[in-house]
Parts: C-alpha cells; sequence; structure tokens
C-alpha cells in the first residue's frame, strides 16, 4: 500500500449499503487489500453481479478525497531502482493510476492490476506475475502489505512479506514476516547483490 485509500473505500461502501438498505459493516471488516468483486463474493455470492462491481469502481473514481501518501511511501519507492520496483494492486488501472497520481506518488513502469489477472488477493497470481514481469523469481521478491488478502497472495506466491500497520492494526497482519508502522521505517541502500532492504522496528 503506497496511498492511504481508506476513506474513500469506507465511503463508496457505506453509499454502496445504504442504496440497498444493509449493512455495511461486514464489507468494511474485509474490503480493503480485496477487488470489489472478491468482496462481494465473500459476503453474499448473489450480490458479486457485473452491474455492482461496475456501480462501486465508477463511485471510487470520482472520489479523491483524502487520499494521501502513506508516510515514506514516496521516498521509499524512488529510492529502489527502476528495474527493481513493481506495484501489484486490487484496484483497476485507471483507479491505481488515478490515486497515486492524486497522491504524487511515482509511478513505476511496471504496473499489474486487477486487470491483469483473473484471481485476484489472497490468491498469488498478481505477484507471481509481477515478478514473471520484473523477470526474477518470486522467492526472490520482498512484498509490502497492509491488510491479510495481501499478506497471504504474498506467502502463497512465494514472497516474503512485510506488513504495514497502516490499514490494520500490527496484531491483526502478525502472519507477515515482518512488520514496520509505515514506509519511514524501510530504507533500501545499495549491497552487493544490487540493493538491500533495512527495516526498522
Amino acid at each position: 500500500m503506497l496511498v492511504d485509500s481508506r476513506a474513500v473505500v469506507e465511503r463508496t461502501w457505506q453509499r454502496w449499503a445504504e442504496r440497498h438498505g444493509i449493512d455495511a459493516a461486514p464489507f468494511l471488516g474485509i474490503a480493503h487489500g480485496r477487488r470489489a468483486r472478491d468482496t462481494l463474493h465473500a459476503i453474499n455470492p448473489a450480490l458479486a453481479r457485473d452491474e455492482e462491481v461496475a456501480w462501486l469502481d465508477a463511485a471510487e473514481l470520482v472520489d479523491l478525497d483524502g487520499l494521501k501518501p502513506i508516510p515514506g511511501a514516496k521516498e521509499f519507492l524512488s529510492s529502489l531502482p527502476e528495474h527493481a520496483r513493481a506495484i501489484v494492486t486490487s484496484c483497476s488501472r485507471a483507479l491505481a493510476l488515478q490515486r497515486l497520481t492524486a497522491a504524487g506518488v511515482p509511478v513505476p513502469a511496471l504496473l499489474v492490476t486487477s486487470d491483469d489477472v483473473v484471481n485476484g488477493k489472497p490468491a498469488p497470481d498478481g505477484y507471481r506475475l509481477g515478478a514473471q514481469r520484473l523477470g526474477v523469481d518470486s522467492g526472490a521478491c520482498l512484498v509490502f502489505e497492509d491488510a491479510p488478502p495481501g499478506i497471504a497472495a504474498g506467502h502463497a506466491a512465494g514472497c516474503r512479506v512485510v506488513g504495514l500497520a497502516t490499514t490494520h492494526a500490527a496484531a491483526q497482519i502478525q502472519s507477515a514476516d515482518f512488520v514496520v508502522a509505515d514506509f519511514t521505517q524501510v530504507r533500501a541502500f545499495a549491497g552487493n547483490d544490487g540493493f538491500d532492504v533495512e527495516l526498522g522496528r
């Protein structure tokens, strides 16, 4: 997670739930880090219809209020060599580009979105594709994730995972290999095999 979009995501799901006269709480509990279709399917498969997904996606595209970079994200991403960085996200390419641009986060050349995979997180498809496009084995990749579905996806792809306690409390993402508060506790520097990453506590 590079952009804090929690407010947008939660507003969108609240509005969607109000349209249907249902409680948004079950959706808010699992929406972060998942595709809208997968969130709907997890709660009630009958709701995972194209028209509902289209409404949710369109609503998020026009809501920019509150988008901001995760502390340290811009600096950390900019410190990585272009050939060694990628973004793997559960949102569409259009939404990813909009949010990154709105928050002033540099867009890497390699961006894997929900448009590129059949199965979203917690399936490993996105991270496997990202590693393939980087030309490296997924076991050599370090994933940064803020939600349980993304952590599960990274592990399923064979990656090491750093949990960011930005959307969920640290106790909720302990399945990650390491947990840090945000990107201010992460530093990349030149190493023997290209670059190394140092994690603070």
